[in-house]
C-alpha cells in the first residue's frame, strides 16, 4: 500500500496536472478526460475533500464500498486508507488536497478538528440536493480562482477562508441527511435500541462486558462517530449517553425486581465493578441503587 507524503506524488499517480502549491492542490475533472486508474490502495499526509458522481468502479475504505448513488462528497483526513478501483465520473468531480502541514497557524487548525464527518467511513459520504451542489460548485470555483491567481499574502487566507465556508455548510447538509435519510434507512434509534436489548439478552448466558459505541456501530455498518452525530440528530443524546440510559432502565427494573442483589445486577449488565455502576446510577437516576431499590420494596 503506497503513502503519500507528497501531492506532487498522488497528482502523478491519479494522472492529473502537477499541483501549483506543494501544500494544496485543486483538481477538477469531466467526465471524458477522468477515467481513473485500474486500482490505487494508499494512504496519505492529507485532507481531501472530494465530490464526484461515479458512473462505474468503487471507492473503499477499508473492506467498505463508497456509497455513490447521488452526487456525493467524501473527507478524508491524514492516514485513512483509501482504495480506489476502476473509477469513472458519470460526470464532473473535484478535488481538494490539503496537506497537514498548510494548516499550522490558520484558524482552520483547529476549526477542522471539530467537523465530524472526516471521521465517518467512506460510504457515509454526503449526498448534496441539486441546490445544495450549487453552492458547494461555487465555492470550489472561487478556491480554484485564488489557487490559480498570481499567489500574493491574501492568497492563503482566502482560500482556508472559502475551505472553512464549504465546511461549514457541509456540517449543515450533513445535519440535513440525518432527517431526510432516514426514511431510506430506518429509524437508527429503533435499531440501536433493539441492538441493546438483544446484547442484554445475550449477556445473561454469556460473560460479557458493556457494550460499547463501537461494537454498536459495527453491528449497524457504520462509524462511531457517524452513529453519535445521526443518534443526536434523532434524539439530542449521543451513542454513549443512551447507551447509558439503557442499562439503567434495565437496573431500574431487576432492581424492583429484588431477586438480585446489587453486585449481581452490576455483573448482569456488565459493569466490571460495582462501585463504577452505583456511581453512574446515582448521577443518572439521583440516588443510589440500593436506596432506589429500599423504596420499592418497603
Amino acid at each position: 500500500m503506497k503513502h503519500f507524503k507528497k501531492i506532487s506524488d498522488l497528482h502523478e499517480v491519479l494522472g492529473i496536472t502537477p499541483p501549483e502549491h506543494p501544500l494544496f492542490s485543486v483538481a477538477y475533472g469531466e467526465r471524458d478526460n477522468c477515467t481513473g486508474i485500474s486500482e490505487l490502495e494508499f494512504t496519505s499526509a492529507f485532507y481531501i475533500i472530494g465530490f464526484k458522481k461515479l458512473k462505474s468502479g468503487q471507492m473503499l475504505y477499508g473492506k467498505t464500498r463508497y456509497d455513490h448513488d447521488l452526487g456525493s462528497m467524501s473527507f478524508i483526513k491524514p492516514q485513512q486508507k483509501v482504495i480506489f478501483q476502476n473509477m469513472e465520473l458519470q460526470e464532473k468531480g473535484f478535488l481538494i488536497i490539503i496537506h497537514e502541514d498548510f494548516l499550522p497557524g490558520t484558524p482552520l487548525y483547529n476549526e477542522l478538528k471539530k467537523y465530524s464527518y472526516f471521521d465517518y467511513e467512506v460510504n457515509e459520504a454526503l449526498h448534496l440536493s441539486p441546490g445544495e451542489e450549487n453552492i458547494i460548485w461555487n465555492l470550489y470555483f472561487s478556491i480554484e480562482k485564488e489557487y490559480n491567481n498570481n499567489t500574493d499574502e491574501h492568497s492563503k487566507a482566502i482560500i482556508i477562508s472559502h475551505i472553512d465556508s464549504m465546511l461549514k455548510y457541509a456540517q449543515r447538509f450533513y445535519k440535513r441527511q440525518f432527517i431526510h435519510r432516514t426514511e431510506l434507512t430506518g429509524s437508527t434509534v429503533t435499531k440501536f435500541n433493539t441492538l441493546l436489548a438483544a446484547n442484554f439478552e445475550e449477556r445473561k448466558t454469556k460473560n460479557m462486558g458493556l457494550p460499547t459505541v463501537s461494537s454498536m456501530a459495527e453491528k449497524l455498518y457504520i462509524s462511531p462517530r457517524y452513529l453519535t452525530d445521526l443518534l443526536k440528530e434523532e434524539t439530542g443524546k449521543t451513542a454513549l449517553e443512551l447507551i447509558h440510559l439503557f442499562l439503567i432502565g434495565e437496573a431500574k427494573n431487576l432492581l424492583t425486581e429484588g431477586e438480585l442483589n446489587i453486585s449481581e445486577i452490576s455483573h448482569l449488565l456488565g459493569f466490571e465493578n460495582t462501585t463504577y455502576f452505583s456511581r453512574l446510577f446515582k448521577k443518572e437516576v439521583g440516588t443510589a441503587p440500593n436506596k432506589f431499590k429500599d423504596r420499592f420494596l418497603n
